[in-house]
């Protein structure tokens, strides 16, 4: 199939370059594990409009852009704490390109639910996306269900980062089989479990199998390293209408031309990279 196909990247950030340098700094007194080193720090864009080329580029027409909330296991402080302004810079003066996933703090439960409310009614904003790890609870804590109760309210989905954290973070808190727990006590919320699960992939795609509710988000992971599992999940009859394309981060081209070497059908990989983002986020 020809890149005739516009992609929808669900799972990216605030990439200014003030954010970014926000973000080094706030890193400074952290510890910063092998894997962390290893990749480094998230893309910067001189400006949104250079952003915008990239995306043209690559053939990408809209990008999600989260506002992250990240708790410092180690030091106890929220050092990555992505304001709701820094999101709507994109998502006001570029509607049809950019849409925003609201952020949540546990440990702020009233304050959260407050901004996210209006961040969607308001806003526009498409549903929310949560860094578990340095909270030091599990998804499935007390502590989140409120976050849960609001997003049926409002309707829309909750993206949560499953399996293991690239940060000093214990990565067990985000196990996906919790997934399961959460979809029995609320059959009507719409979860996206990012970032693929691994090392647990196949509890993500179990889950994905046993709920209508539960997407599998394929994002973070540079396709040509996807395990064998994710490829045949999101290529067969019942998964290929399950799987939303992301990148965390990562370059958009290489990933989409990595993906049209997976060997998908093409209906499996139009629905991959924009079909089921349209429909689970109605856009």
């Amino acid at each position: 199939m020809a890149r005739d196909v516009k992609a929808i990247d669900f799972m990216y950030y605030v990439a200014t370059p003030e954010f970014i340098a926000k973000w080094t700094d706030a890193k400074k007194g952290e510890l910063i594990c092998r894997m962390e080193r290893a990749i480094g720090s998230l893309p910067q864009f001189e400006s949104i409009e250079t952003m915008l080329k990239k995306m043209d580029e690559a053939g990408v027409e809209k990008v999600f852009i989260t506002q992250t909330k990240m708790w410092s296991y180690w030091n106890k402080w929220m050092y990555m704490d992505t304001t709701l302004e820094e999101v709507t810079q994109y998502t006001t003066k570029y509607p049809d390109r950019f849409a925003g996933l609201a952020g949540y703090n546990p440990f702020r439960m009233k304050e959260s639910l407050r901004e996210i409310e209006l961040a969607v009614t308001k806003h526009g904003f498409k549903g929310v996306y949560v860094h578990i790890y340095g909270f030091d609870i599990p998804l499935h804590d007390k502590k989140m269900y409120p976050l849960y109760a609001k997003c049926v309210e409002l309707d829309v989905p909750v993206s949560m980062q499953v399996g293991h954290v690239l940060e000093s973070m214990p990565s067990e808190h985000a196990r996906p089989m919790y997934l399961d727990q959460i979809a029995c006590d609320f059959p009507d919320l719409k979860m996206i479990g990012a970032h693929t699960g691994w090392p647990w992939v196949e509890e993500l795609i179990s889950v994905c199998y046993k709920w209508d509710n539960v997407w599998f988000g394929v994002d973070a992971w540079n396709p040509k390293y996807l395990k064998p599992e994710i490829i045949q999940f999101i290529g067969s009859r019942m998964g290929q209408d399950r799987a939303i394309w992301g990148t965390n981060g990562l370059p958009w081209k290489e990933s989409l031309d990595q993906v049209d070497g997976l060997g998908l059908k093409d209906e499996a990989k139009k629905k991959l990279l924009r079909d089921n983002a349209i429909q689970l986020f109605k856009l």
